[in-house]
């Protein structure tokens, strides 16, 4: 049995959606981020960085959520959620994993904790709305991407749409968020509406 280390609506939202997908049984474990279980000695043990999610495998500890999430795609072959190793069609799923957590994650870490890169209110402020203007190009080019869907792979859903669902579900408080683009909401829409993932957001107590 798996065990899943998570947060509501946090970085573990696609890989709890893609333990829900491919019918495994596992175990979800709440991380009380608000009383600070993240930096506690026992979690640091599993997941240096104090962050979630930290999925553990037997033996076997991994954290990241992109990692976590191309495991469970790769573990479970039959859900059908990633393509074949080597196929044309596995470079593009790569592309897009790498770029949906290397790129625009990234830039979420500068809106939701400026913080870390300024200390006064005004350059807090600045490096927020900075982050936020950053997304909308790399939204354009998803929603480009997902033209001739539904989905990034085409007509084939996979852990690419399930990561780029909760990457979206970030931006529903900004001026202009993911799903107002038309192809990003079509994408969204048909990945809210499976069963799996429906299972996590009521889980996780998430609207």
């Amino acid at each position: 049995m798996y065990k899943l280390f998570y947060s509501p609506g946090s970085a573990a939202m696609a890989p709890h959606a893609m333990l829900e997908e491919v019918g495994a049984a596992y175990e979800p474990i709440l991380v009380d981020m608000k009383a600070g279980a993240h930096k506690k000695p026992d979690y640091l043990k599993l997941n240096p960085n104090g962050r979630v999610p930290t999925l553990v495998d037997g033996d076997k500890v991994i954290f990241e959520s992109a990692a976590i999430t191309m495991h469970l795609a790769d573990k479970h072959p039959a859900a059908g959620l990633a393509p074949a190793p080597g196929s044309p069609e596995r470079g593009r799923y790569y592309q897009w994993m790498a770029y949906l957590t290397n790129t625009v994650q990234e830039a979420y870490i500068n809106y939701f904790h400026p913080d870390y890169y300024a200390k006064t209110d005004g350059a807090i402020a600045e490096v927020k709305a900075t982050a936020e203007a950053r997304l909308q190009p790399m939204f354009k080019i998803i929603d480009d991407a997902l033209a001739d869907g539904p989905y990034l792979l085409g007509k084939q859903v996979s852990a690419a749409d399930i990561y780029l669902m909760m990457l979206a579900r970030w931006s529903r408080n900004m001026g202009k968020p993911a799903a107002s683009y038309p192809n990003i909401r079509r994408c969204v829409d048909l990945v809210r509406a499976r069963p799996a993932v429906e299972c996590m957001f009521k889980a996780e107590g998430l609207t």
